[in-house]
C-alpha cells in the first residue's frame, strides 16, 4: 500500500492517505505528551509497542465481536486502517479511582467501583476536553442516541474481556480510553489505539505503574514500563498462538 500525503498529525501519531480513499496508513511516533500537551517528553520505542499492542489486541477484540478499524500491520510503526468518521467523544471506562477521577470527586486513588463506570469527553483541545453527558452529546450533535447506546455496549464488553486478558498477565487494568469511528455506511467501529498511553495498568501484586502516568508523574522507568507490558502481552498472545 503506497503511502501518499499526510493528512493530519496528532499527539502520538501522523495519518497519510493511500490510493485507496477508504484506506489511511497511521504512523505511530515516540513523542509522548501529558496535560493536555502542557508536558511533552519523548519515550523511546514507545510508538513500535504501542503499534504493536494496539493491533494484537484489536484482533483478539474482533475475534470476540468487536468491529475496529483495523485492516493490517505493515511494519513496527505503520498500521493500514480503514478511513472512519471519528466521533467527537473520549470513552473512559474506569474499574477502579485513579487520576482524573479521584482527584475530580476526592476519592482515594486505587478505590475499587463494585461495577465499571463510564464517562465522556467532548473531545476539544481548545476547551480542555470538558466531561460531557449523553444528553450533551445528542444536544452538541457528537453523536446520537443509538450511536452513544451502541458505544457503551462496545465499551463495556471491551472492559470485560480486556480486564480478563491483563488478570492473565498478571495486570489490573484500572482504567482506559477509547475512541469510536463510523464508516461510511454508519457503522460504529473501534478506532484509535489500545496501549500504555490510553490504559492504567498496574502490577496485579506490587500495583507498580506499567504505563504513562510514569511519564506523567515524572515516576521514571518508562521505556522499561512499556517494555515490560508488553512483554506480557507477547508471552500471553504467544501461549494462546
Amino acid at each position: 500500500m503506497e503511502k501518499k500525503e499526510q493528512l493530519y498529525e496528532g499527539k502520538a501519531k501522523k495519518v497519510f492517505a493511500t490510493q485507496d480513499p477508504a484506506l489511511l496508513i497511521v504512523q505511530y511516533k515516540d513523542d509522548a505528551t501529558a496535560f493536555n500537551g502542557l508536558k511533552k517528553g519523548t519515550i523511546a520505542g514507545k510508538g513500535v509497542i504501542n503499534n504493536q499492542m494496539s493491533n494484537r489486541l484489536m484482533k483478539m477484540l474482533e475475534a470476540e465481536g468487536i468491529p475496529t478499524h483495523l485492516v493490517e500491520e505493515l511494519s513496527q510503526r505503520e498500521t493500514l486502517v480503514r478511513r472512519v468518521q471519528i466521533v467527537p467523544l473520549e470513552v473512559i471506562v474506569r474499574n477502579i479511582a485513579a487520576g482524573s477521577f479521584a482527584k475530580r470527586y476526592g476519592v482515594e486513588e486505587g478505590t475499587v467501583f463494585d461495577q465499571p463506570t463510564i464517562e465522556f469527553s467532548y473531545k476539544n483541545d481548545a476547551l480542555g476536553d470538558p466531561l460531557c453527558n449523553a444528553y450533551h452529546a445528542e444536544a452538541l450533535k457528537l453523536a446520537t442516541e443509538a450511536e452513544l447506546a451502541a458505544i457503551r455496549d462496545y465499551a463495556f464488553r471491551i472492559n470485560a474481556l480486556l480486564k480478563k486478558f491483563w488478570r492473565e498477565c498478571g495486570v489490573t487494568l484500572v482504567d482506559f480510553k477509547l475512541e469510536f469511528g463510523r464508516l461510511p455506511d454508519g457503522t460504529i467501529v473501534l478506532a484509535d489505539e489500545i496501549s500504555p498511553d490510553t490504559c492504567r495498568l498496574w502490577d496485579s501484586k506490587t500495583g507498580e505503574k506499567l504505563d504513562k502516568d510514569r511519564f506523567r508523574r515524572d515516576l521514571g522507568g518508562v521505556e522499561e514500563a512499556y517494555a515490560e507490558i508488553m512483554q506480557r502481552l507477547n508471552a500471553r498472545l504467544g501461549a494462546q498462538a
